[in-house]
């Protein structure tokens, strides 16, 4: 019989890099520190549908949730801080939208990943980025109507950020991966 130390609500976690305490401290500081490069490198392009699916495979709902908030968060300070967004009702409009869908991909996420059978992470992982992407850019799409921008979702575009997406999802399990391997707490887990 095996052994799991994640509690049963958590059985549809996919990444464990680290050990299931530290889960959402980890999460956060990948999180927070790749939406900073991310902010400054692509400005309004930053992958929250990749950031959504990594939370969602790592750390239950709700926690997973306040971590990408916290992303979200990181993402406004910069854009509005150190990249001079204009200050005007469109663009915070814009940027709550944006924290919208990204939570609403956070959620979608751990919604698949819950269905979805053990096993194949790469295979799970790729679905719920493909379903993330779908209600993000769809949330945002639904925002369009008030607030602008219908030009900035042509299938180029679209397909430019959802490829940009897979590929910081690859490196962001990537880096957990890593983790895991080098985590001394994990070493001393297994040898005991």
């Amino acid at each position: 019989m095996a052994f799991s130390i994640l509690p049963p609500h958590a059985d549809h976690l996919r990444l464990h890099p680290v050990a299931p305490r530290l889960a959402p401290m980890f999460c956060l500081a990948l999180l927070t520190a790749s939406c900073a490069l991310a902010s400054f490198v692509l400005a309004c392009a930053t992958p929250f549908a990749a950031f959504a699916v990594l939370a969602a495979a790592m750390l239950p709902l709700r926690p997973a949730l306040l971590v990408v908030t916290g992303a979200w968060l990181v993402n406004q300070a910069i854009g509005f801080g150190a990249l001079h967004y204009p200050v005007d009702g469109n663009t915070i409009a814009w940027g709550f939208a944006i924290g919208a869908a990204a939570l609403l991909a956070t959620a979608v996420s751990s919604a698949v990943l819950r269905t979805l059978p053990q096993g194949r992470t790469a295979l799970a992982l790729t679905v719920t980025l493909v379903a993330a992407y779908a209600a993000y850019e769809l949330a945002l799409l639904a925002a369009t109507p008030l607030l602008g921008g219908e030009g900035a979702f042509s299938a180029a575009i679209v397909t430019r950020i959802g490829l940009t997406s897979a590929a910081w999802l690859a490196g962001l399990v990537a880096a957990c991966e890593i983790v895991r391997l080098v985590d001394p707490d994990r070493r001393v887990m297994r040898s005991a």
